[in-house]
């Protein structure tokens, strides 16, 4: 295993330089990666087999976000990812290298909370990592602390990043925290899958792009373990609406 680490060192424990752990078995992409990403102000740490990277990972230190390829050695992305998501939410930007949908659909089912396929332009790469940066910024809003919601039994608090539905909490992905956030924020009115795109994944919605189905999905999933009632209605052609429960 080739391991390294690019970034910044002794820094002021008052600023938090954001983490990024790379999971890739193709040395001369993260060398270049962890140069790059370096280069913009992020901390990279590199594991270039699968079983590795969910060690770090799971027993390492703290990561913002973890970079994950699918084909790799030893451990492939999607059992990474699944063994992750058993006690871990970081957020997870799977690197996917097949030209079908495949890849992509399985990865969200487990709870990627974006992809990105191979080859890609760094910039691009750059744009998702903010994106998901972003939606984990949602303490703060305007300069004041965003109120708690609560709709319909959920309730999710931005500060404390709790989602609950009645007095059970959810473990969401960060992806999921903010388009639950978005519906609830938008209760009783249609909310475009474009718009969900735009506001929480930070792209144009692409033709026959089903990610926003597939967290919707995965959303409706860990609501209905806990209570059977409607929460999420789908405008089909459209979008979706979270239901006031009235």
């Amino acid at each position: 295993m080739n391991q390294a680490v690019v970034g910044f060192k002794n820094m002021s424990s008052e600023f938090h330089l954001q983490s990024i752990l790379i999971i890739d078995d193709d040395n001369e992409l993260t060398d270049m990666l962890a140069t790059y990403l370096s280069s913009m102000g992020y901390q990279i740490q590199v594991s270039n087999d699968g079983q590795a990277g969910l060690a770090e990972a799971t027993a390492g230190g703290h990561y913002d976000l973890i970079l994950l390829d699918v084909m790799m050695p030893k451990m492939d992305g999607f059992d990474v990812l699944k063994k992750l998501r058993v006690s871990h939410a970081t957020p997870v930007l799977m690197l996917t290298a097949r030209g079908d949908d495949y890849d992509r659909i399985l990865g969200l089912e487990l709870g990627a909370d974006d992809y990105l396929p191979k080859p890609f332009n760094h910039r691009e790469l750059v744009a998702r990592i903010k994106a998901i940066f972003r939606r984990l910024s949602l303490t703060h809003s305007g300069g004041t602390i965003e109120q708690d919601l609560i709709v319909n039994e959920l309730f999710l608090s931005s500060s404390s990043q709790v989602a609950k539905v009645g007095e059970v909490e959810m473990t969401l992905t960060s992806t999921e925290f903010s388009i639950l956030r978005l519906l609830m924020l938008n209760t009783g009115s249609r909310v475009t899958k474009e718009e969900i795109s735009l506001k929480v994944l930070g792209k144009s919605l692409q033709a026959f792009d089903r990610s926003i189905d597939m967290h919707v999905s995965n959303l409706r999933k860990k609501i209905a373990a806990i209570s059977n009632i409607e929460k999420i209605k789908t405008i089909r052609g459209v979008g979706y609406m979270l239901l006031s429960g009235q």
